[in-house]
């Protein structure tokens, strides 16, 4: 997996030389959202629950209250993300960088699995063939991919551009937004499930 992923930045270098990945349509673009930085000290989010311990309840916060079709035809209901940290991974499937990415994703997703889920929401693209593609070169059938070609969820949370990540604490709060380089995700990963 790592030669398949060294040749994958190798070619998502040399496509992102030739041209970045590129915007989403007009009509999907009302202002960039605010991009936070990540700070030198973690966001605040409630320790795990014991296994012996009931998981925590309460409202769903509004931002979670979507829903939407996987690649697979299923459901996906956004308030099973309530009351635990997550990640949303917003990615194209023409996009050279969400390639690299999609290595990073498909190696980190069953290390935080239980603890931190991470899904993609495919958009910018009404191709299903080539989402489905990309999540199959990329390994990433364990992480559920919502298809969004229509742009939805990239305008529910102010997405302007790919490879983004939005990062939810268990609060249902944004505690960042934006792109990241492995390093500072897998930090980030582990904030979320600390």
């Amino acid at each position: 997996m790592r030669a398949r992923r060294f040749t994958a930045l190798v070619m998502g270098a040399a496509l992102l030389a030739l041209g970045a990945c590129g915007s989403p349509p007009e009509s999907w673009v009302s202002a960039p959202p605010p991009v936070s930085a990540p700070s030198a000290a973690a966001p605040s989010a409630p320790a795990p629950a014991a296994p012996s311990e009931p998981a925590p309840t309460g409202p769903v916060p509004e931002l979670l209250r979507f829903t939407g079709t996987t690649l697979d035809g299923r459901t996906f209901d956004g308030t099973s993300l309530a009351h635990k940290p997550a990640v949303l991974w917003f990615w194209a499937p023409w996009c050279a960088t969400c390639a690299g990415q999609g290595w990073i994703i498909a190696e980190q997703a069953p290390r935080y699995a239980g603890r931190v889920p991470i899904v993609g929401v495919a958009g910018l693209s009404t191709d299903t063939a080539a989402m489905d593609s990309f999540v199959t070169t990329y390994e990433l059938g364990a992480v559920p991919q919502i298809n969004d070609g229509a742009g939805e969820l990239w305008k529910r949370f102010e997405v302007t551009r790919q490879s983004y990540y939005v990062m939810i604490d268990a609060k249902g709060e944004v505690v960042h937004k934006g792109w990241l380089d492995e390093q500072d995700f897998v930090a980030w990963l582990d904030r979320l499930a600390a």
